[in-house]
């Protein structure tokens, strides 16, 4: 099939879980369908972006992204909009024009939109089979994005409202929406309830470019990767910081943290054991020499790559129920879960000190990941899922099996 291929990030480097996403999706398209990407670009990529690799899309273009600044006129006019005032705010007639461009000189098969800013779109590509690809709800609804006050969680909830009639709306023009977890499956099952045809796609890495384990790991050592600027991260190493780190320290006094990304404006620490690395090239190399991952996530939606990053590196996690929702790892075989801060810290501290539970632990996450979130495992699924949505014209597309119907055996165009 012709599949044009839209997205918000232009996902090389893969610094995020949104492109580590995106680029594991998109080599699978490209090894069976000739695919054009249309992609905005991050500051950081600049004019000219980087390749990406093989097998690749055979035409890409991009065109700059404006972040969204609630504060802005255009962003406050935003609110006598029927669309949420972000998409209102980022709205990019270049990239309307990008997409008009392409529709109008080839017949495409298929448009996969990822994510809603890219939805939005849909007025360009009317009237070509769509998918809506990882609409992700849990970062705007009131219980999960964090409001810390009646006023906040008054106007979380309108926002809400408003999210949800937008979407709903917005539905109508795709064939099918894919989620990441089972739970954000069933949040847009509650706010869209007239709309069916939605699919659980797992986050997914590709463990053969992941080394194996490391055999030897830095004493005593944390690490949190994930930029400062994205509000879930910054609330989690915050309250890791202020809550849990001290306790940690009285058990455990050479523990060190390393936080990988951007650290943006986020308040540095006295402490000379923790330290902000700024924005590195591969989070791989010091998340495979680190004693245990944590991820102290309370706010947002999505499954975490992170956590199956370290997974796939052998590297043990601590995490939230909030950071593990989405995945199916269970508190003691795969990883550990707490939510108290002392609990926290107790888990923390009994990790660094036990090496063969680290390495327990390791083993078990690392063959959940083989079996369940390797993108061998996880392409496939989303595959079927495009290739009936491009042959049958949405006909049967609420009863599709996304399931291998062999016995957990690959097939040949697998």
């Amino acid at each position: 099939m012709r599949i044009l291929f839209l997205s918000r990030w232009y996902p090389q480097p893969p610094d995020n879980g949104s492109k580590i996403r995106i680029l594991n999706l998109l080599r699978g398209l490209c090894e069976r369908h000739r695919v054009t990407l249309l992609s905005f670009r991050g500051a950081r990529e600049g004019e000219a972006c980087a390749a990406l690799p093989a097998p690749a899309p055979e035409e890409v273009r991009v065109c700059r992204y404006r972040e969204f600044n609630p504060r802005s006129v255009r962003s406050l006019a935003g609110f006598f909009s029927t669309a949420p005032r972000s998409l209102v705010y980022t709205h990019s007639s270049e990239m309307e024009g990008l997409i008009r461009q392409a529709v109008g000189k080839t017949q495409f098969d298929l448009v996969i939109a990822s994510q809603l800013s890219m939805g939005a779109y849909y007025r360009a590509f009317r009237g070509i089979p769509a998918i809506l690809e990882e609409e992700e709800l849990a970062m705007y609804c009131p219980w999960a994005c964090g409001a810390d006050s009646l006023h906040n969680s008054f106007r979380h909830r309108l926002a809400w409202a408003k999210h949800r009639s937008y979407l709903g709306r917005l539905l109508r023009h795709f064939r099918a929406c894919t989620v990441a977890s089972e739970a954000e499956r069933r949040l847009l099952a509650a706010a869209v309830p007239h709309y069916q045809s939605v699919h659980v796609i797992p986050n997914t890495i590709d463990l053969s470019l992941f080394p194996a384990p490391a055999k030897e790991r830095v004493q005593d050592s944390l690490i949190f990767s994930g930029p400062m600027s994205y509000r879930p991260n910054y609330d989690a190493v915050l309250w890791f910081l202020r809550e849990v780190y001290p306790a940690v320290k009285s058990e455990i006094p050479g523990a060190r943290l390393t936080v990988t990304g951007d650290p943006g404006s986020f308040p540095r620490p006295a402490d000379p054991d923790v330290v902000f690395t700024g924005w590195v090239d591969d989070v791989r190399p010091l998340v495979g020499r680190s004693a245990v991952s944590i991820v102290p996530i309370r706010q947002g939606g999505g499954t975490r790559l992170k956590i199956l990053e370290a997974m796939a590196l052998g590297t043990p996690v601590v995490t939230t129920s909030k950071g593990a929702e989405g995945l199916d790892g269970s508190d003691g075989i795969h990883l550990r879960i707490a939510d108290d801060p002392r609990a926290f810290a107790r888990c923390v501290a009994a990790l660094l000190r036990d090496a063969q539970e680290r390495e327990r632990l390791a083993e078990n996450a690392y063959s959940l990941v083989r079996a369940q979130y390797d993108s061998r495992v996880v392409v496939p699924r989303f595959l079927r899922l495009v290739e009936s949505a491009g042959a049958y014209g949405g006909k049967g597309m609420q009863s599709v099996s996304l399931e291998e119907p062999n016995t957990g055996h690959l097939t040949e165009a697998q």
